[in-house]
């Protein structure tokens, strides 16, 4: 460790406030957060900070953005190295327990994969959380009919318990929904409400549930229409999330068939952020997107009833 710190009084100021009731993957990025503001402070770089921990750079950088479990050899090194204050060091144990602390969402481990882990415990300390779907209504706002199809669709080997656990899953994610935080807008290609996923009942009551989601105060469900939406509609999910807790503010989550990419560089969050953006503006309004709703429930309900 040649790296020669620059000469400066410890900072007892600069801490970030923990909030009661913090998060895993809040408590993960604070924790990033603040080891950073600490190298930053003594005048360090990452390739200074990698030694520390027998790591490489993007090692650092990933701890510094809560995107790989805190080991507590690796942060409390850093914390030592960086000259952290007696306050300072309080405050990174506190966020280390809450950061190792298993959430409700480990019972399904089995039945999840890593990529979705970490979204599910960041839509649950997010302030926002701004999604495209172009296939499929969101995760979010599936009823477990709907997620079934889906389901069963993708793993047709998998066993009932499997799918039944994968669907309760998705089911535990919506109760957040019931909260005040986070908003949601969820922008949906109009192909969503076309395509007869398990049939017209299952349509039929996913759709109903839709509009009902749509009344809760938190939840804004905009239908991009086809006329509309050649010129702006990727061929990908988006999932844009925006974050108060003072760690890193927002990143977006852009799902493919059996993984899933994390962007947190401003440049490409900045370039998802702007193609959503574009989505909202071609989106139908809140009011027009209800009716679209409706008349599409109401076509799947005279299916069913013919």
């Amino acid at each position: 460790m040649s790296a020669v710190r620059k000469a400066a009084e410890p900072s007892p100021a600069r801490v970030i406030p923990l909030e009661r009731g913090t998060k895993r993957e809040a408590a993960a990025r604070l924790l990033g957060a603040q080891l950073r503001i600490l190298r930053q402070e003594q005048g360090l770089g990452l390739k200074d900070a990698a030694p520390v921990i027998r790591g490489s750079v993007s090692k650092v950088s990933r701890l510094e953005r809560g995107e790989s479990p805190p080991k507590e050899r690796d942060v409390m090194d850093l914390a030592l190295f960086y000259g952290a204050t007696t306050e300072q060091i309080q405050e990174i144990e506190a966020l280390l327990r809450q950061a190792q602390h298993n959430e409700w969402w480990q019972q399904y481990s089995d039945v999840m994969p890593g990529f979705l882990k970490r979204l599910i415990a960041l839509e649950d300390s997010a302030d926002e959380i701004h999604t495209y779907e172009n296939h499929v209504v969101p995760g979010l706002l599936q009823t477990a009919d709907y997620a079934r199809v889906l389901v069963t669709a993708a793993m047709p080997d998998a066993s009932e318990e499997s799918i039944r656990k994968r669907v309760e899953l998705r089911k535990r994610r919506q109760l957040m929904l019931n909260n005040d935080l986070p908003r949601v807008v969820a922008l949906l290609d109009e192909g969503v409400l076309r395509r007869p996923v398990g049939g017209p009942r299952v349509m039929y009551e996913q759709l109903k549930y839709l509009l009902h989601a749509g009344e809760v105060q938190n939840v804004n469900i905009r239908i991009v229409e086809f006329e509309y939406s050649a010129d702006v509609a990727p061929t990908y999910p988006i999932t844009h999330l925006r974050f108060g807790d003072g760690g890193p503010a927002e990143l977006v989550y852009v799902e493919h068939i059996d993984n899933a990419m994390y962007r947190t560089r401003p440049e490409e969050v900045d370039r998802y952020r702007h193609v959503l953006n574009e989505l909202g503006y071609a989106a139908a309004t809140r009011e027009k997107s209800n009716r679209l709703l409706a008349e599409a429930a109401e076509r799947y309900r005279r299916r069913i009833r013919d």
